[in-house]
């Protein structure tokens, strides 16, 4: 029987993804760059594979070694795992938060998994409204955490993910190819809104808003019926929908970039520990493309290279 593979050897391994550095990388495990380099080449004689190739002056992960990271990162995370079920110091109490709905769907399942098996003690309280109303609640000291659509103008926020923002049909319907296009968006100070509108004004494109409503579930439900086409981030497609490009006559939206916001709280190391997860989670959580409605293992995908969509992509339907 094999040895176990060294933790610590992962945990640089994936240093050295994140970083493209084997000299950023040493920093940040506290090593010094010979050892980090010592420690890659036990890993690769280890496994019998080469895990790194220059890419200039970053190191790019080989087929195998971008095979590896997906394992290396949930090995790691179930040793903290492991670890903090033993630690009769674990963290209890409360921590208040709060996401939109497009991002509740998609990110909480894994999310709220991944902290309530490491922190069995702390009560989770979610709400979930549009970003604005979100950001009042930070600053009137309602919430703990908010994870945002980042607005530079609202406020800093810790970007944690970006995603392409997608112009989005029913795949079923024609709805795109209107005259006048008949378009679903978020209320007036929706940042995607203003995206899309901006856009459509510089392309001359003559349209209508039919919907107007912060429920990501109400656009959704205008899309997929063929009423209207909005525009979506990544995270938010669902089977059924196409996505629509510059073939189509849509051009290209800024990206959405998901943030981190933190209130006044009594209890950072709590809110520090979620934020961690967050973090964790959405750094790697890819966009299930392909699966069967109901059928995405959210513990496995978290640890999954994204796979980005592109222009007239469909998705399957329901």
């Amino acid at each position: 029987m094999k040895a176990p593979l060294d933790l610590d050897q992962l945990q640089t391994f994936i240093s050295i993804a994140d970083t493209g550095s084997f000299t950023r990388a040493a920093e940040e495990v506290h090593r010094t760059q010979s050892a980090v380099s010592m420690q890659m080449r036990r890993l690769e004689e280890r496994l019998g594979k080469p895990l790194f190739e220059k890419d200039g002056r970053t190191n790019k992960l080989t087929e195998e070694g971008d095979k590896l990271l997906s394992y290396a990162r949930r090995l790691l995370y179930l040793n903290r795992e492991t670890l903090a079920a033993f630690d009769d110091r674990r963290l209890e109490g409360t921590i208040r938060i709060g996401t939109p709905d497009d991002y509740a769907d998609r990110f909480l399942p894994e999310i709220m998994a991944r902290f309530t098996r490491s922190n069995p003690r702390v009560e989770l309280t979610v709400i979930c409204e549009p970003t604005p109303g979100l950001v009042e609640h930070i600053k009137r000291g309602n919430l703990d955490l908010a994870l945002v659509t980042h607005n530079d103008t609202r406020g800093q926020s810790e970007v944690v993910r970006r995603e392409p923002l997608l112009w989005v049909t029913s795949a079923n319907h024609a709805t795109h190819e209107q005259e006048i296009l008949p378009m679903a968006f978020g209320r007036p100070n929706c940042i995607w809104r203003r995206a899309a509108v901006d856009v459509l004004d510089r392309q001359a494109r003559e349209y209508r808003i039919l919907f107007t409503s912060f429920s990501a579930t109400v656009i959704t439900a205008a899309v997929l019926s063929g009423l209207a086409i909005s525009v979506l981030p990544e995270c938010a497609l669902r089977p059924g929908m196409r996505v629509l490009g510059e073939a189509d006559g849509f051009g290209t939206l800024p990206d959405c970039r998901i943030g981190i916001m933190r209130g006044q709280t009594s209890q950072p190391e709590i809110v520090d520990a979620l934020a961690r997860h967050i973090s964790e989670s959405l750094d790697n959580i890819s966009v299930p493309l392909g699966e069967e409605t109901g059928s995405f293992d959210f513990a496995a995908l978290a640890f999954t290279k994204i796979k980005r969509t592109k222009p007239n992509q469909i998705l399957p339907g329901w």
